[in-house]
């Protein structure tokens, strides 16, 4: 499925050519013209990014990225600042305002492709599309592939992406509450417990040459995925 990035931009032409470069680079644009259009579509599912106009009709883009970083429900989506304005004050004031980063216009298509790779890997590590492994378990988050030596498994899909975010964020304890942000959303809400549950599940699916191991239970604190002997 193609990332949805949100284009929010009043000059036609402008918007259109980010646009053309988003489909030409397999992301799946949508188009607004201004900050009321963009409030509209901003709904779930939640776009994967904002690419957003310092200048707008209805209001400034600054003001606009401040809402979206108050609201529960949005604060988590990475927004990148079209600006001509490339004055460090004014990128102080955007940075404050909760925005991922800049890209000041005029800019070439490969910047603002690089920009938005690199902002979403920076905000969420388990978009890496390269296959990951570790001591013989691969996981190609592609393909929804999981192996052990080769051994095909089955996953399902919320223990898909608990594997997926355990092999990207390895040797570091996560508490449940952690672990329900980051696998789950910010927006779901379900009881602590739930982690406990899939984390027997997915014990479950890797076990047989000992990866069940892999998932280690640290009293008090929360999980750990590491290659390590617990103590």
């Amino acid at each position: 499925m193609n990332r949805e990035i949100l284009v929010v931009e009043d000059e036609a032409p402008i918007r259109e050519m980010i646009c053309f470069v988003l489909e030409q680079n397999g992301y799946n644009p949508i188009p607004a013209a201004d900050i009321n259009v963009a409030q509209q579509l901003i709904k779930e599912p939640y776009p994967d990014l904002i690419l957003l106009d310092w200048m707008l009709p209805g209001g400034t883009g600054v003001k606009f990225a401040k809402t979206l970083k108050q609201s529960e429900f949005t604060r988590n989506i990475p927004i990148i600042m079209l600006t001509a304005r490339g004055d460090e004050d004014d990128k102080v004031k955007g940075f404050e305002a909760g925005v991922d980063d800049y890209v000041t216009k005029p800019f070439s298509p490969k910047e603002l492709i690089a920009r938005i790779k690199a902002v979403i890997r920076r905000v969420s590590p388990t978009s890496i599309e390269e296959t990951i492994e570790f001591h013989g378990l691969s996981l190609d988050p592609v393909a929804h592939r999981v192996a052990i030596n080769e051994r095909k498994l089955d996953l399902g899909p919320t223990e898909f992406r608990l594997l997926h975010f355990f092999m990207t964020h390895t040797e570091r304890v996560y508490s449940r509450e952690q672990l329900l942000d980051n696998v789950w959303g910010t927006n779901v809400f379900v009881e602590d417990r739930t982690v406990d549950v899939h984390i027997r599940r997915l014990r479950k699916a890797i076990s047989g040459d000992g990866h069940e191991h892999f998932i280690q239970t640290v009293r008090g604190s929360g999980y750990r995925f590491s290659g390590q002997v617990s103590q």
